[in-house]
Formats: structure tokens, C-alpha cells, sequence
């Protein structure tokens, strides 16, 4: 087990997940960057906070130190990394936070569980090209009844290219904030047009001061958001 302190955030990961490049970006602060400043940016006490794509609960436990942990939910599809989620919360005095096993997708599918390609590289698995000998069944959760059932004022995504399945109707009024990485290589340009185009009509503004490179940041009219960070 390998031990990394990011932004305050002690953080244990098993020696099987890591690789020389992700091994380097969680010593150097570099992993999830942009997604831990936008957190810092915009996520305040007692928000409510869905993040999905947990990975090894980098992200969901710094929201859970800043919205208080029983205000935040994480959603994780591979199944080997929940111990790792749940152990590094605890880790951070923030067990409160709720961990949920699944792959959040845009509307139901049959049987109700999708097929995920797991990857050495524990940010690599994915359901949206999944298929192969190396897949497993998980749930598939639904994000307007995660959104209804837990009413998130912020939302972090990073799901793999399975956003591309998760605008096409408008979001409601009580999230302010969506942060998400693009995947551009999984899916064409039609799909960020739709992405932008329903986050318009959700309310929901671009916001550069949230947004570096695929990851991009959406905002309601009037929050607050420090550029300078």
C-alpha cells in the first residue's frame, strides 16, 4: 500500500493500481488537478455533493472535508476500488460520506446492469466501449433518480465517456454547479454541442474559471467563482 498527501487529503493506494504515470501524478499533486481545484473553488459547507467516477475517492473525500461528509455521495462502477474509497474516507475522518456501486448512465437499460471493461489503469475502466473477456456486470444507476433522490448542488463527473448519455433533457434548478471531463476521442462533436446546448437550457453557464483543457465547468448565473483561484 502506497501512502499520498494531495490538497490536505491523505490518500492510500494499493500497489496493484499503480502505474510508473499515475504513481508520479499522485507524488507530485498532478492527479485530478483540475478537478480538486474546481472543487475548491466552488464546493462550500453543506453543499450537496454527486460525484461520480469516484476512482480511489480522491475527489469525493476532498468534497466530503469541505461539504461536511454526510453531505456527499460517491458512485464508483469497479468493484475492486470501493474498499479503496471507503478506506481512504475513513482515513480522512469523512466515513459519513455514502459510497455507492455502480455505472451512472443516462436513462434505464435492460436488466438493469451494463457490462464494465475493467482496466489495470483503475481511471481507464469504462462502460461506453465495453465488451470483450474482460468485462464484469454492474449496476446501472440512473442519474435523474440519483439526482432526485439525493438533490446534489454540485455535481463532479468523470465517467469515461458515459456522459454522452446524460443530457438530453434539462437538469433541475437545484444544481448549480456541474464540473466534468469531456472524452472527445469516445464520441463525435455533435455530442459536446448537445452537451452545451442542455446545460443552456438547464440554466447553466459556461464557466472558464472552472474549466482547463477536456475538463469543463458549468454554473448558474451569479455563483461566485474566484478565476485566480
Amino acid at each position: 500500500m502506497a501512502q499520498f498527501e494531495l490538497s490536505g487529503v491523505t490518500l492510500e493506494v494499493p500497489e496493484a493500481f499503480l502505474t510508473k504515470r499515475i504513481r508520479m501524478k499522485l507524488k507530485n499533486g498532478g492527479y485530478e488537478g483540475h478537478e480538486s481545484r474546481a472543487a475548491q473553488l466552488v464546493v462550500d459547507y453543506g453543499d450537496r455533493v454527486l460525484d461520480l467516477g469516484s476512482g480511489v475517492g480522491y475527489v469525493a473525500t476532498l468534497c466530503a472535508m469541505l461539504a461536511g461528509a454526510e453531505n456527499v455521495v460517491t458512485v464508483e462502477a469497479n468493484p475492486d476500488l470501493l474498499p479503496v474509497i471507503r478506506g481512504n474516507l475513513e482515513l480522512n475522518d469523512c466515513e459519513e460520506a455514502t459510497v455507492l456501486h455502480g455505472a451512472a448512465v443516462g436513462a434505464p437499460v435492460t436488466g438493469g446492469t451494463l457490462a464494465l471493461k475493467q482496466a489495470r489503469a483503475f481511471w481507464a475502466s469504462s462502460v461506453s466501449d465495453a465488451g470483450g473477456a474482460e468485462t464484469i456486470d454492474v449496476p446501472a444507476l440512473v442519474l435523474r433518480d440519483l439526482i432526485a433522490e439525493h438533490k446534489p448542488t454540485v455535481v463532479m463527473m468523470d465517467v469515461e465517456g458515459a456522459e454522452a448519455t446524460m443530457f438530453d433533457a434539462p437538469w433541475p434548478d437545484h444544481v448549480r454547479v456541474l464540473v466534468m471531463e469531456l472524452h472527445p476521442k469516445r464520441y463525435p462533436d455533435t455530442v459536446i454541442k448537445r452537451i452545451f446546448d442542455c446545460m443552456s437550457a438547464s440554466g447553466l453557464i459556461y464557466a472558464p474559471a472552472l474549466s482547463r483543457g477536456q475538463m469543463i465547468g458549468f454554473c448558474r448565473e451569479g455563483v461566485a467563482l474566484d478565476a485566480e483561484g
